[in-house]
């Protein structure tokens, strides 16, 4: 692409030679001729006044350190506008549509003509696939799922019976939508389960994380809202709700019925413990532990960060002490206060 198109499609101010192109993304320090880099924070500035990429998106407070003869697009934000690029000269390849010979699709299946399905993948009776859907290898789309069109579906995922999924969803490998959740009756010490009745319904533009696992609902549905994003090994239980454009990292474990509210962002290893309620617009940092609810927009964190283990066990055996702690001071200050009036 050349970088007068760029700057057209950006609303970015170009410093540079117009019918300059560009064919890859690249880091500053990485970058050479025909890469296009960026730069979003200013501990770079070293890389920004060395690089050889061909072109940097860039704030204007940055232009001055860009190396000489690199070109520049000054935009506000240069990580979104590297996004935008970067899907620009990295369109997804597309498949040619049909059906792989080694396929089952059973009868009653209704599947758009111009669907895209790999080898060894099932799609069971009733089940429902829309326009411009792309089903990977080794795929399984259960009985009565409603896969929404522009859907795609990596290697080996699972979409168990009944689940429904909007547009333009993107699932990667290995997932599983819709089993059983951890639904459980203790009977004198031996459990018998719980039928999992509900199901799982997923909004449009979700992308979901290889591995991730959400159960379906016991009795009502778990739900993902438009525009959630999903990374990898997450755990999202049974009648859980997640708000639209919220953001789960790795490992987040949700616990069932929690509901977790719109523009949230939880960090890696988050965990949310059942039944609770997180509201809009909440930050939660990596590996905290959410055990009651949040009612206020924020940022939230719990846990101990990292130290030198010595240290680090020193202040645990003080950790304990600390209820001790408390009480002689509050013995020491009644003691004080009533000396200070005799």
């Amino acid at each position: 692409m050349i970088l007068q198109d760029l700057a057209e499609r950006l609303a970015a101010q170009l410093h540079g030679d117009p019918a300059l192109s560009v064919e890859r993304v690249a880091t500053l320090s990485g970058a050479s001729s025909g890469d296009i880099s960026f730069i979003s924070h200013k501990r770079y500035r070293n890389e920004l006044g060395q690089t050889a990429a061909s072109a940097v998106l860039l704030r204007e407070d940055d232009l001055p350190h860009l190396a000489e003869g690199v070109a520049a697009l000054v935009v506000d934000d240069p990580y979104l506008a590297y996004a935008r690029v970067a899907g620009w000269l990295y369109p997804p390849v597309e498949e040619s549509g049909g059906i792989h010979p080694s396929a089952v699709v059973e009868e009653g299946a209704e599947i758009a003509a111009d669907v895209s399905i790999g080898p060894h993948s099932v799609i069971e009776t009733g089940a429902q696939i829309g326009a411009g859907c792309r089903i990977g290898p080794g795929c399984v789309v259960g009985r009565h799922v409603v896969l929404g069109e522009g859907g795609r579906l990596e290697a080996n995922v699972t979409l168990c019976h009944h689940v429904r999924i909007g547009r333009r969803v993107l699932i990667h490998p290995g997932a599983v939508i819709g089993a059983d959740g951890f639904g459980f009756a203790n009977d004198a010490g031996r459990w018998v389960k719980i039928p999992q009745v509900g199901s799982v319904v997923i909004g449009d533009d979700v992308e979901i994380g290889a591995n991730t696992t959400i159960d379906r609902g016991a009795i009502d549905d778990t739900r993902i809202a438009d525009g959630v994003i999903i990374d990898n090994l997450v755990q999202v239980a049974h009648n859980v709700q997640v708000g639209e454009h919220s953001a789960l990292a790795g490992c987040v474990g949700i616990a069932g019925s929690a509901r977790i509210g719109a523009h949230c962002a939880l960090g890696g290893g988050v965990g949310v413990v059942g039944h609770l309620e997180i509201c809009d617009n909440v930050i939660v940092t990596g590996m905290t532990m959410v055990n009651h609810p949040i009612r206020e927009a924020g940022v939230y964190s719990s846990g101990t960060p990292m130290e030198e283990n010595a240290k680090w066990h020193r202040n645990a055996v003080r950790f304990k002490q600390l209820d001790e702690m408390a009480k002689r001071l509050r013995r020491l200050e009644k003691q004080s206060k009533d000396e200070s009036t005799e």
